[in-house]
């Protein structure tokens, strides 16, 4: 299901991730450092329970692609009873590969909807139970809804969570010697004639986003290695901070004033 929640300005989302940090240091006298202990945040700080089930089975949601094996489900959440189930196909154990999906989702359902959308969770009370007697989540997280608000906000939470402003620029400072953003500039683009037509220009501007994507995440795996976070998560974290930029081809910029 899609939860309805209010606007929440970016800096509120970090200001609120930094304070679960600290939190968390205070109660436990020990240093935050990268990795970000993100089991030990959700599970033991704020005293949620986390396990795996195979969460399409249980909500009735087949999964897509080539024999049904690739999940739209997350992740749920239970905001009434603080339960969190992370589908079975992100379990690091059996798929090492996933584990920086997995410590994202976590820190998706137990740092980012528990600390923005549980007040919101009276508004949901009066819904009816899904299997029996049990009551449905409060918020189910889907690939194919990550546009809707209350994914987004989550999703910020998390990476200000898993890569804390002051850890980046600490990291980054240890590698360049200096806080100066770095531009990505590749040589092998696309050059697109003014007189081309809108659908091929939007075909050459989606697959230069897409090898762009790909250069910057080639970039910023040693950095996402570091934070124990996939290399896309960590891409869009060092764009946000503005540590790295895409040089905007002369081409595009004629085309945009069409």
């Amino acid at each position: 299901m899609t939860l309805r929640v209010p606007y929440i300005a970016d800096e509120t989302i970090e200001c609120d991730a930094e304070a679960l940090l600290a939190q968390y240091a205070h109660a436990t006298g020990l240093e935050v450092k990268a990795p970000i202990p993100i089991e030990d945040i959700v599970e033991k700080h704020l005293k949620l329970r986390v396990e795996f089930d195979d969460l399409h089975r249980l909500l009735g949601v087949p999964r897509g692609g080539v024999l049904g094996s690739k999940p739209d489900i997350f992740g749920a959440i239970w905001l009434e009873s603080g339960e969190i189930v992370i589908d079975e196909s992100f379990d690091p154990e059996g798929r090492p590969s996933v584990e920086g999906r997995y410590r994202f989702t976590v820190a998706h359902e137990g740092g980012g909807h528990w600390r923005l959308h549980r007040p919101l969770v009276q508004a949901n009370s009066g819904q009816g139970p899904l299997f029996g007697h049990t009551p449905p989540p409060t918020v189910v997280c889907r690939s194919s809804q990550a546009k809707e608000r209350v994914e987004l906000q989550a999703d910020l939470y998390a990476s200000c969570l898993l890569m804390p402003r002051k850890l980046i620029m600490r990291a980054w400072r240890d590698t360049f010697g200096n806080d100066h953003p770095r531009i990505l500039r590749r040589k092998d683009r696309i050059v697109v004639p003014g007189d081309a037509e809108d659908e091929i220009v939007t075909a050459v501007r989606a697959f230069d986003e897409t090898r762009d994507n790909e250069a910057i995440e080639h970039f910023a795996r040693p950095f996402a290695e570091q934070f124990l976070v996939s290399p896309v998560a960590m891409r869009i974290r060092l764009e946000r901070l503005g540590l790295l930029h895409r040089e905007v081809p002369r081409q595009r910029s004629i085309l945009a004033q069409r």
